[in-house]
């Protein structure tokens, strides 16, 4: 594995690439690039595989911490490393937040998307609820600010329907916790949910790339689950299903690289 930085406006982005062959792109949000270290691991076997820090988190510094962070930007900075590594065009995947930054990059750049999967999108905006759901993001995020960091992830569970019980909660975010997770969860709520969930996709464009929704198999009924639901409704295609939950890729990487490699061979 080799790791660098690439300065890109605004920011400086850690990147990993792994291995030789076709080129992988995975990316999360909040996740950072160690989200995805096994995973990336197993299909660097045959696959150039990138991964990377999104700005502001982690390893990958801002010039304006307080700066803002959108799926349009996120995307622009993911083009910048696929470009760089100069091995595409590109499977990308995206899970979760980094799920939005795979759609706009597919919208925006679609020279450099072979494949882009979606995995579980939090679009919010496609839901029948969204007016609920936005209040509750903002009610969260406001909560957030106040210190009360539990209070803040017992209503994101809630509104994410994932039955996450109080204590294992209490184990996750309470207590005492390296000081980086504190600053990109802070830098989460702060500065990248609110864009993140309230993005709205061009369905136009995205018909005509090649997308692919991806839906965790443990994820039935929540949230994300609705919103990879209506998004393939909208783009005319079947969801495609992957082991696990909503971190099905960091939770169980060796299923999730066989499940992958069986997606990838079924669309060329």
């Amino acid at each position: 594995m080799i790791a660098n930085t690439m300065t890109v406006p605004g920011a400086r982005l850690h990147y990993e690439v792994r291995g030789q062959g076709p080129l992988i792109a995975m990316v999360g949000s909040p996740m950072d690039a160690t989200a995805f270290a096994p995973l990336a691991d197993l299909l660097a076997n045959d696959h150039t595989v990138l991964t990377t820090d999104p700005r502001g988190i982690n390893r990958s510094p801002l010039d304006d911490m307080e700066s803002e962070s959108t799926p349009r930007l996120r995307a622009d900075d993911l083009a910048r490393l696929i470009t760089h590594v100069d091995a595409g065009p590109a499977v990308v995947l995206g899970s979760s937040g980094g799920a939005m930054t795979v759609l706009a990059l597919a919208e925006t750049r679609p020279d450099l998307v072979r494949l882009a999967i979606a995995h579980e999108p939090p679009l919010v905006d496609l839901l029948e609820d969204r007016a609920e759901l936005l209040e509750g993001t903002e009610e969260m995020i406001a909560i957030h600010a106040t210190g009360d960091t539990l209070g803040a992830w017992r209503l994101f569970m809630k509104q994410a329907n994932i039955d996450m019980p109080e204590p294992v909660l209490q184990s996750v975010f309470g207590g005492d916790r390296e000081p980086q997770a504190l600053a990109d969860e802070r830098r989460w709520f702060a500065h990248e949910m609110r864009a993140t969930v309230g993005h709205r996709i061009d369905p136009d464009r995205l018909r005509a790339a090649n997308v692919l929704v991806g839906i965790g198999e443990d994820s039935a009924g929540e949230l994300c689950d609705r919103a990879s639901r209506a998004l393939a409704e909208i783009l005319g295609n079947e969801p495609a299903m992957f082991p696990g939950g909503h971190t099905g890729m960091a939770e169980e990487p060796a299923r999730f690289a066989e499940r992958l490699r069986e997606v990838l061979s079924a669309h060329g």
